[in-house]
């Protein structure tokens, strides 16, 4: 039986850093699966020039090596693209993504659409047929900006604290299922609030189980809650297993299985749960 591929060749862990911080670089790679060079909002203007000076000047593996630049269209995405033609990285992400045009004219680059705005939540289909699109990725704050918003999550006030507003949970879905119908991955957006690291692991949990291929983090300390999320236990590997077996066994399309019907969706999932637990 075969299974889409959920995997994004970069690992499920993606930390972003400042590229105007050069020193955290090789702290960022040693505890990720991939490091996101920031040019964009992790960059003050007055830094970005500087930022781009240390992404040349300081390079690390380009197999696990993103660079996000600023939206195409602005000056700062112009000279990001110069910065990067001195580089080795053909891995970009492209913040504010809306315009599939300018995103299919980065030729020789790998691109993840980073939709963040109204326009780009509703072009996320369009983004994910681009051919140079490896994955989308969607982020919250900037999008309930675009809206006029103040919070993409509800407060601690709330009975439903910390979570998504439903705008957002929204949009969060509407990038998965496009990004699902062109055959590319979805990247879950970051987690902003690095002490709660419980908050982070359901959400992490969602991600994995509604199909996101990886998610982005802003800490290191987030990175293995988000590996924990991504790697099942000997319980789920053990139980996959028994299931993938009763159903050689039955050698039917459908049967019970423990008081539970269990047909090729179902089964689909133990694979997916054997994929991610192979090293």
């Amino acid at each position: 039986m075969n299974v889409p591929n959920k995997t994004f060749a970069m690992g499920p862990t993606l930390l972003f850093t400042p590229a105007d911080r050069p020193d955290r670089y090789p702290k960022a790679a040693k505890r990720s699966d991939a490091v996101i060079l920031d040019l964009e909002d992790a960059v003050a203007p007055e830094a970005k020039a500087r930022a781009r000076g240390h992404l040349v000047e300081n390079p690390l593996e380009t197999a696990t090596t993103l660079v996000r630049i600023n939206a195409l269209g602005t000056p700062e995405s112009e000279l990001d693209l110069a910065a990067l033609a001195r580089t080795g990285y053909r891995t970009i992400m492209v913040a504010k993504a809306e315009d599939p045009g300018a995103i299919a004219a980065l030729a020789g680059y790998r691109v993840v659409a980073l939709c963040e705005t109204a326009a780009g939540i509703l072009a996320a289909p369009a983004l994910a047929r681009v051919a140079n699109v490896v994955a989308l990725m969607w982020g919250a704050e900037d999008l309930v900006a675009s809206l006029g918003g103040t919070s993409s999550r509800f407060d601690s006030s709330s009975p439903r604290a910390g979570t998504y507003r439903d705008v957002a949970r929204h949009a969060r879905s509407q990038l998965l299922l496009a990004a699902g119908a062109a055959g590319k991955v979805a990247v879950d957006s970051i987690y902003a609030d690095i002490a709660d690291l419980a908050g982070l692991s359901a959400e992490a949990d969602d991600a994995v189980a509604s199909g996101f291929a990886a998610k982005a983090c802003i800490h290191p300390s987030q990175v293995q809650v988000i590996r924990d999320a991504y790697r099942p236990t000997k319980a789920d590997v053990a139980a996959a297993r028994e299931l993938l077996a009763a159903a050689d066994a039955a050698g039917t399309g459908v049967f019970a299985y423990k008081g539970q019907m269990v047909d090729g969706p179902i089964l689909k999932h133990a694979l997916e749960t054997l994929r991610r637990a192979a090293p």
